[in-house]
């Protein structure tokens, strides 16, 4: 029966996006709102930042995926959740890297492990990723070791590949992880980010890409150096970690949402930011739009344990819930698009509200 919805679903899908008419070739169907973008891939199905992660998100409707970018020792961008690779990966399996395990400080906080800044790409794809959460995803532990870290290069190549192969844009919706300090330590991240978009074809407003941080000064430098959208995410607490404005609370105002919209094309916020889950919106969708902003809200997750209790389904936090009305009533509230960990879910929640609206 579980078969049987993915297929329909997905078939589904398939049949309500706009066909390539006759002579259009490799152009691609352009997207409309509300998006669906794939968190770190299908992560609520495969370990995150993977590309079978990613092709997964995309067979089952992802308009985006999503890297989150760290670098390299020698420069190059791998996605993963942060440079602390100790979770994510199986590095602490490897002796000949036991030496490299350290300490180190990042946005104010001290973090005990290895990191991707003291690997070269070649170090790097000799470990092999595993499930950050195999208390709550123990189904996805199965699959630990089976994927290399991909690199940017490779989720971009994935994201073409697929578009031709499926007639509808793929986009991808990297996020810059900790930018000051990676620059802190000589490697900025700006210019080679827009480098390395600009040689896939991809410098321009309507290239299939947002880049997004919750950092500021990252996004307005970034505003200088490209046209690809950008998105200032922002949480329901603290700052930003480059301090450029005293806290996520400031920006949200209709003042603090005017200064946003003069580099960034729209705000990604904490979901709960626009309804905690009990279907009584805030007015920041609202006044957003009024400064000219898009909403793509972060991130809706199937479990218990992610839930509101008015949707938790049972006391077992590893099972699911009502997230389909979660998302709901944030589609009901205007919102331009939002992260999911679950792509298939979020990918029919949407095409039923379109279909009701």
């Amino acid at each position: 029966m579980q078969l049987f919805k993915r297929v329909l679903a997905v078939v589904l899908i398939a049949a309500l996006a706009s066909p390539l008419s006759a002579g259009q070739g490799a152009r691609m169907v352009s997207l409309s709102a509300p998006i669906v973008i794939a968190h770190r891939g299908a992560s609520g199905e495969r370990p995150e930042h993977t590309l079978m992660g990613y092709e997964l998100a995309i067979d089952e409707g992802a308009d985006f995926i999503e890297p989150d970018l760290v670098l390299t020792r020698d420069n190059v961008f791998v996605a993963r959740h942060e440079n602390d690779i100790t979770a994510s990966t199986d590095v602490a399996d490897h002796p000949e890297f036991a030496n490299r395990k350290t300490i180190r400080t990042i946005d104010g906080v001290a973090h005990t492990g290895w990191f991707t800044e003291d690997f070269t790409l070649a170090e790097l794809k000799t470990l092999r990723a595993k499930e950050r959460l195999p208390q709550l995803r123990p189904g996805n532990a199965k699959f630990d070791g089976l994927y290399t870290i991909p690199t940017l290069a490779e989720v971009i190549a994935l994201a073409k590949k697929r578009s031709k192969e499926l007639g509808r844009t793929i986009g991808i919706y990297p996020e810059t992880k900790h930018p000051s300090y990676f620059a802190s330590i000589g490697l900025p991240m700006e210019k080679h980010l827009v480098a390395e978009l600009k040689a896939a074809g991809w410098d321009s407003a309507d290239a299939p890409v947002f880049i997004q941080s919750f950092e500021v000064d990252n996004l307005k430098l970034l505003h200088t150096l490209t046209k690809v959208r950008l998105i200032q995410l922002m949480d329901a607490n603290g700052g930003p970690a480059d301090n450029a404005t005293p806290s996520y609370a400031a920006m949200i105002t209709p003042e603090g949402l005017k200064a946003v919209a003069a580099y960034a094309w729209g705000i990604g916020p904490n979901k709960d930011m626009v309804d905690r889950g009990e279907g009584t919106p805030t007015s920041l969708v609202a006044d957003a739009h009024t400064a000219g902003l898009r909403v793509h809200v972060w991130t809706f997750r199937a479990e218990n344990f992610f839930l509101p209790a008015s949707l938790r389904r049972g006391d077992d936090p590893r099972a699911h819930g009502d997230v389909d009305t979660a998302i709901r009533r944030q589609l009901a509230a205007g919102i331009d698009g939002f992260f999911t960990d679950f792509p298939l879910i979020g990918a029919t929640v949407r095409e039923a509200f379109r279909r009701g609206k």
